[in-house]
């Protein structure tokens, strides 16, 4: 069980040996991702204000130059203002953990978010403060939940997270501290303060013990692939799906998603990270969950994580076909591929986590190797996830060399 062998070190790629067959049938397991469970996220998400489908963009230009059939890009960058698919997540946790306590305090079976965004229920709000560690996006949609619902929340960043993205997590009313160390480190201590304090941890990654609020966000992203599927629904699935996987949450959760909706004809599923803190590759490379330590320094900031979450492993182990670990200079490539369209494609803002399924497209497409690894043909119809914007627009133009607003103009 070795990685591919690749004629450049820009990428690597390894097949998972323990793929489940296209055929097997998804296994519910009790509190772990479900049918139920995404479909009561979708029904709460899609009644929030300025619920909008985000757009997914054919890319027909791209896809010529890098020899496949159909390149599909879901941009995320709109997503209720934040800039990023986070927003699914971290925002319906807040509202969950707020409607269960409401549920507890008033002996009622069912409390909706309408209801807490009309304030019936506004002492126990006021009473609830939520925490988090974050390297920027999860702690952004926290913070934007506790703000919609009317808690408190106090946010948790290490010491490689941006100037600019603290300050958009602070614009929603959060209390922004710094962590010495790495996300990992942020992610304990955001625990320890919790429990000293009496804080609720939202965090989009699970360990022993604590798994029902991330599975929360992980349904919450499942909103994402169902939006996919609805707009895909005149036309055959794709046969290939990149999708960032920092913990695993939001790969997990696209996989359970489609392969539920799909079964035998869901795509080929390709986990993408950063070569400096690949766990999921590693972790699929053993057999077992791995941890990644060091600084896991990469502009990748979003997928700057060293420990695949519980949930999220009990899904990609079986259900992830390959695994591919790309270098910052491939992610920067395809951020500013993006901002300079083939003809007749669209312009897209990807931030730096953004483009990673589109630098392992282009990682494939110039190491025939590592494009035959991944099946990739003249046949394959693939999608990319755009799971974020520029948001930290200092960064996107010193990358690109223009604003978004310049980029989309």
């Amino acid at each position: 069980m070795t990685a591919t062998p690749s004629s450049t070190p820009a990428a690597r790629a390894f097949v998972n040996p323990a793929a489940e067959a296209p055929a097997a049938a998804y296994e519910e397991r009790p509190r772990s991702l479900g049918r139920a469970g995404f479909e009561q996220a979708l029904a709460e998400i899609t009644s929030w204000p300025g619920y909008a489908p985000t757009p997914l963009l054919a890319l027909p230009g791209l896809a010529a130059a890098l020899g496949v059939a159909e390149l599909r890009y879901k941009d995320e960058r709109g997503r209720f203002g934040l800039g990023s698919f986070k927003a699914l997540g971290g925002a319906y946790a807040v509202a969950n953990v707020l409607r269960r306590r409401a549920m507890a305090a008033r002996g009622l079976a069912a409390v909706s978010s309408r209801e807490l965004l009309a304030g019936g229920f506004g002492d126990v709000v006021r009473s609830t403060t939520v925490t988090c560690a974050t390297d920027g996006n999860h702690g952004r949609s926290v913070a934007w939940g506790a703000q919609l619902f009317g808690c408190r929340c106090v946010i948790f960043v290490h010491e490689h997270v941006s100037a600019g993205r603290r300050a958009a997590i602070a614009r929603y009313g959060a209390e922004v501290r710094e962590v010495r160390g790495n996300y990992d480190d942020a992610v304990r201590h955001a625990a320890a303060a919790a429990a000293a304090e009496g804080w609720t941890v939202v965090s989009d990654t699970s360990y022993p013990g604590y798994r029902d609020i991330p599975l929360d966000v992980m349904h919450g992203y499942g909103v994402m692939a169902a939006e996919i599927a609805r707009q895909l629904e005149h036309a055959p699935p794709p046969t290939h799906v990149f999708v960032q996987a920092g913990v695993g949450a939001l790969a997990a959760a696209v996989c359970a998603s489609f392969w539920l909706r799909w079964g035998a004809r869901r795509p080929r599923f390709v986990t993408v990270e950063p070569t400096r803190a690949d766990c999921i590759f590693r972790s699929l490379e053993a057999g077992r969950p791995v941890v990644v330590g060091g600084s896991l320094d990469t502009v990748m900031a979003g997928l700057a994580c060293g420990e695949v979450s519980e949930l999220a492993w009990e899904v990609l182990e079986g259900g992830t076909d390959a695994a591919v670990a790309v270098d910052d200079g491939r992610a920067l490539e395809a951020m500013r591929r993006l901002a300079a369209p083939a003809a007749g494609d669209p312009a897209i803002v990807a931030g730096e986590t953004g483009g990673a399924g589109l630098a392992a497209l282009l990682a494939a497409h110039a190491d025939a190797a590592l494009g035959r690894a991944l099946g990739i043909d003249a046949g394959s119809r693939v999608l990319l996830l755009g799971s974020e914007g520029d948001t930290d627009p200092a960064i996107y133009r010193a990358v690109v060399g223009r604003s978004a607003e310049e980029v989309l103009a």
